[in-house]
C-alpha cells in the first residue's frame, strides 16, 4: 500500500487484482450489468485518493466503500439517461394520429417511472424490441426491417416480451397482445 501510495502503479496493479473479485460482485449486487463499469471507475477514483488513504485504516473496507458508491452512481445514471429516453421518445397514447392499440392503451395506463424500471429489468432482446414498438412508435413492418427478421417473428417476439414485462409489473395492466398488425 505504501507503495502505491507512493506512485507505484505496479503495486496499485496488485492492490486492484488481489481485490477485484470482491469489487465487482459488490458492484454486481448494486449495479447489476453496469457492474464492470462501476469498479473500472472506483479503480481510478481509488487510485486518485490515495494521498487521503490513512495508513491506519483497513485497505479493502476503503475500496468497497469506493466502489459501492460508484455503483450507487451508476445505478443513478442509469435511471436518469433511461428517464431521458423515455421523456424523448414516448409518444402518449392516441398522439401518432392512429387509434391506440390495446397494448398501447396498457402501457400508457403505467407512470413513466414503472415503465422504465419493469423494461430495464428484461432481457436486451425484450428491451430492444419494446423500444422499437413503444417508446419510438415503428410499426411491424419497421421492426422487421431495423432487427433483420420477418414479420411474423416480430410478432412472436413482442408477444413473448410483452408476456415478460406483464410478468414484471404488480397487476395487469398490460393487456395480452392483440392479433392486429400495428402497421
Amino acid at each position: 500500500m505504501e507503495r502505491a501510495k507512493a506512485g507505484e502503479l505496479d503495486a496499485f496493479e496488485r492492490l486492484v487484482a488481489r481485490h477485484q473479485d470482491a469489487a465487482v460482485r459488490v458492484a454486481y449486487v448494486i449495479a447489476g450489468s453496469d457492474a464492470e463499469d462501476a469498479v473500472q471507475e472506483a479503480f481510478v477514483k481509488a487510485y486518485r485518493a490515495l494521498g487521503r488513504f490513512r495508513p491506519d485504516a483497513p485497505f479493502r473496507p476503503w475500496l468497497l466503500r469506493i466502489v459501492a458508491n460508484e455503483a450507487r452512481n451508476q445505478r443513478r445514471g442509469a435511471a436518469r439517461r433511461a428517464g431521458l429516453v423515455l421523456r424523448a421518445t414516448v409518444t402518449p397514447p392516441g398522439m401518432s394520429g392512429t387509434e391506440p392499440s390495446a397494448e398501447d392503451r396498457g402501457l400508457g395506463n403505467l407512470s413513466r417511472a414503472e415503465l422504465v424500471r419493469a423494461v430495464s429489468g428484461l432481457p436486451e432482446r425484450d428491451r430492444l424490441i419494446l423500444a422499437y414498438r413503444y417508446f419510438v412508435g415503428l410499426t411491424e413492418a419497421e421492426m422487421a426491417v431495423a432487427l433483420s427478421c420477418r414479420p411474423g417473428t416480430v410478432k412472436s417476439r413482442l408477444a413473448r416480451a410483452l408476456g415478460r414485462l406483464r410478468q414484471t409489473l404488480p397487476d395487469d395492466r398490460v393487456p395480452e397482445p392483440t392479433g392486429g398488425s400495428h402497421d
